[in-house]
């Protein structure tokens, strides 16, 4: 009968069957996922989550890793593959397909954790620093692949990432505070347990996503020449790949996400697929996008890294049982952060990226001097700023490749989405090295003047 129970939830059910089968939110899922599966610090969901989640769970266990030893070491060893794949990679990676990629970066990550979190304590520091390597090289091949990849899946596979990237640390500092603090796991068998995470990339890639986009345009990357004899052959089959685009592209994208043959043939004329070109092209990208995101990247783990870990307080003044229970807070409420503001350009857009990238060297310049003259009279006002943190850092990000997306040229953004990440790993490099010293010379600081609470703390590994 019309308007009763059982057909308010047949009409239910079809349209939420009908959503869950839609491309775009196929694509969605796909992207967010992917993100935090990756051990690696938006728009693409399922990519983004696993991408990232364990690069945030070992960031969050540094202190249970290295002990006593500067954070940054850890930092280091998790950002400097990463950057340096990030730095080379863009520019031959395109011959290699994408589920080649996501095998060999799953089998990167799980590797990478396995040895982390096997190793005994008489090897420790030395061969846990080798798994954070393997598990660095994942993250950084496996987001500047899943920001490429984005290209074919138009606006809507980057807010998925996006949102995945913010939640994977949300979801990898949050985890690790549950296991180790609330639910008595040991180190050890947290990172057993993040180790077989990079299992939901394979199901995201090879069973959420759509395919068929990547399939199409990926039978002719754009900064790949296509020889002169086959020139009049691509240019006839041109119109009908594009005809076949249409449909695809009004379902995932406001414009063309895949590239005809046609476009890629007029740019290969140029120089375009040269390695000279390409620098040129990545030149061209460095100051509306590259600097306010290398900018907000070395201030905030710098934060993160070399100051926060001696933003300590009384314990009695604060709702923490341990000294060691400050650093994953901390690290969970600017994760927190990360997550809203990765997840915030459906409701609102920053298009001048400089601000919020000044502001975060503000926060650097406030915690810093917190951290010499203790002048913040509550560890909650420092929550706040660490949430804060979190909310500028998740915006650059964002927004600087939403606005890549939006004014960079089709036939150019799939590299650039690509180079563009190397700003975020260059910044968290910059970062680790000042973190090194920051951290050492503010304990010391203290220290000489009275509170030694960086140095109570005690690692239980």
């Amino acid at each position: 009968m019309p308007g009763s129970p059982s057909s308010s939830w047949a009409g239910f059910s079809a349209r939420l069957q009908s959503l869950v089968k839609h491309p775009d939110t196929r694509v969605v899922v796909a992207f967010w996922l992917l993100a935090n599966c990756y051990p690696s610090a938006s728009a693409w969901p399922v990519t983004g989550l696993i991408n990232n989640v364990l690069y945030v769970i070992i960031l969050s266990a540094a202190q249970d890793l290295v002990g006593s030893l500067p954070k940054g070491v850890v930092l280091l060893a998790d950002v400097v593959p990463s950057f340096f794949t990030k730095l080379i990679a863009p520019y031959f990676i395109h011959r290699v397909p994408y589920r080649i990629r996501v095998l060999v970066f799953i089998a990167l990550s799980a590797g990478g954790m396995l040895m982390i979190a096997l190793t005994p304590p008489s090897r420790s520091v030395p061969v846990k620093m080798a798994g954070v390597v393997l598990a660095s090289l994942s993250s950084g091949g496996g987001e500047l692949s899943f920001l490429g990849l984005s290209h074919y899946y138009g606006h809507v596979s980057l807010a998925g990432w996006a949102s995945g990237t913010g939640a994977a640390g949300l979801v990898g500092a949050g985890l690790y505070v549950l296991l180790t603090d609330w639910w008595g796991f040991t180190v050890q068998q947290s990172l057993l347990f993040s180790a077989c995470l990079p299992a939901v990339m394979f199901v995201s890639f090879f069973f959420v996503l759509p395919l068929e986009p990547l399939r199409r345009g990926g039978a002719l990357k754009e900064y790949d020449a296509v020889p002169a004899s086959d020139a009049d052959d691509e240019m006839d089959s041109g119109r009908a790949e594009e005809e076949t685009a249409a449909s695809a592209s009004a379902l995932l994208a406001p414009e063309p996400s895949v590239l005809s043959a046609n476009t890629a043939y007029a740019m290969s004329r140029g120089d375009a697929n040269t390695l000279r070109g390409n620098l040129r092209r990545a030149k061209a990208l460095f100051v509306p996008y590259m600097a306010p995101l290398l900018l907000v990247y070395v201030a905030e783990y710098t934060i993160n890294q070399g100051v926060s870990p001696t933003l300590l307080f009384p314990l009695e003044s604060s709702p923490f049982r341990e000294y060691r229970e400050f650093y994953p807070f901390y690290g969970f409420l600017y994760q927190l952060g990360v997550f809203i503001s990765r997840s915030s350009t459906a409701f609102m857009r920053i298009h001048r990226l400089y601000l919020p990238s000044l502001l975060q060297v503000g926060n650097l310049v406030l915690l810093t001097l917190h951290a010499m003259f203790f002048f913040i009279p509550s560890v909650y006002v420092v929550f706040v700023v660490i949430f804060w943190e979190g909310l500028l850092g998740g915006a650059v990000y964002v927004n600087c490749f939403a606005e890549i997306m939006e004014n960079v040229p089709a036939e150019e953004r799939e590299f650039s989405l690509s180079a563009t990440t190397v700003s975020d790993s260059g910044g968290i490099c910059i970062a680790g090295l000042i973190g090194i010293v920051m951290e050492t010379g503010l304990c010391e600081y203290q220290v000489a003047h009275g509170r030694d609470w960086c140095q109570r703390i005690r690692i239980d590994y």
